[in-house]
């Protein structure tokens, strides 16, 4: 009797793992797989208000005219890079003015949208101001290869070869690194790296604290589920599959080792990337800084609320840097 009870607990075991690593391997690979359709419910319902919805379509749209005015004339050209695993990276150069020394990278959000495309209203007031703009496919996305995600951390190594892209057309180049969302995270990490003195200032839009604190926060909303045991083995899967756990992938820990100035970037509404995220990131930088959290404004709407206070407060932030 107690061999057959020992036989039924193993089974019952065995069955658990198993359930545990195929589950664990559907939330892996829905995470970080390189999407190919939209997830519409990857982001809670924006808690808002109508009037500030209202607002920010309309300062979207009045700012996507501007930016397709711009981009009918702008000199670009096309680049590509190899990253440090092998795979072939786009993006796109444009030249506001081939004598100016002043550069921004530019790092777009996740998914199925987040494409260089989406950088561009973003980088609309840095061509206005002289700026020669790179606008990258992050691996995984638009026309860059790669099988899964970096959720930033990756793209920190992809983004360092950028910054070495931009200094082969001018060494003399003073970069600022703005990124939104997981971009936002992405130049974050980069920033932790050794960077050359050329990178002056990174501005981050709505980047989260880790990828574990955003996924932990994802499978509560979306799947109603704690983190154990489900994001543990998803976490070492990615290790296995993707090359980076959940946990080792921190833009705290990053940002605990920047050596330029960080401007950080958050609506005060935002329940995707919580804002309180923000608060940590920001106390724990030991460089120059400074914060700007947006009046009701949700996750990636900063600048579409209020685009004459988002891009004074940055060019404010960068003129205090001494970036000119």
């Amino acid at each position: 009797m107690k061999t057959k009870k020992k036989t039924v607990l193993c089974v019952i075991l065995a069955l658990l793992i198993a359930a545990d690593l195929i589950i664990s391997e559907i939330l892996f690979l829905f995470a970080l797989g390189r999407p190919k359709k939209v997830h519409s419910d990857v982001m809670p319902d924006p808690v808002t208000t109508e009037e500030v919805q209202d607002t920010v379509s309309m300062n979207r749209k009045a700012l996507h005219e501007k930016t397709d005015a711009w981009l009918e004339s702008a000199e670009r050209e096309r680049v590509t890079i190899e990253s440090e695993d092998g795979l072939l990276l786009v993006g796109e150069m444009f030249f506001t003015d081939r004598s100016s020394h002043l550069w921004v990278l530019a790092a777009h959000g996740y998914g199925y949208t987040g494409t260089r495309q989406a950088m561009y209203d973003y980088m609309l007031p840095y061509a206005e101001r002289g700026y020669n703009v790179l606008t990258p496919d992050l691996r995984a996305h638009g026309e860059s290869e790669g099988r899964y995600i970096g959720m930033g951390w990756l793209d920190r190594k992809d983004l360092t070869r950028w910054i070495d892209q931009i200094l082969l057309e001018d060494p003399a180049a003073q970069i600022v690194l703005h990124g939104v969302s997981m971009g936002g995270a992405a130049v974050m990490m980069t920033a932790g790296e050794p960077l050359p003195g050329n990178v002056k200032a990174v501005v981050e839009d709505c980047g989260y604290s880790s990828v574990w604190d955003m996924f932990s926060d994802e499978a509560k909303y979306l799947f109603h589920i704690p983190a154990f045991p489900l994001l543990y083995t998803a976490s070492f899967l990615s290790g296995l599959q993707a090359g980076y756990t959940f946990q080792e992938a921190s833009s705290l820990d990053q940002i605990k080792k920047v050596k330029c100035p960080v401007f950080f970037i958050h609506g005060d509404r935002d329940n995707f990337v919580h804002t309180d995220m923000v608060m940590k990131l920001y106390e724990a930088c030991p460089t120059e800084k400074d914060l700007f959290v947006a009046e009701g404004a949700g996750h990636g709407d900063a600048y579409y609320m209020d685009p004459d206070s988002y891009i004074r407060a940055v060019f404010s932030f960068l003129d205090r840097c001494g970036i000119e």
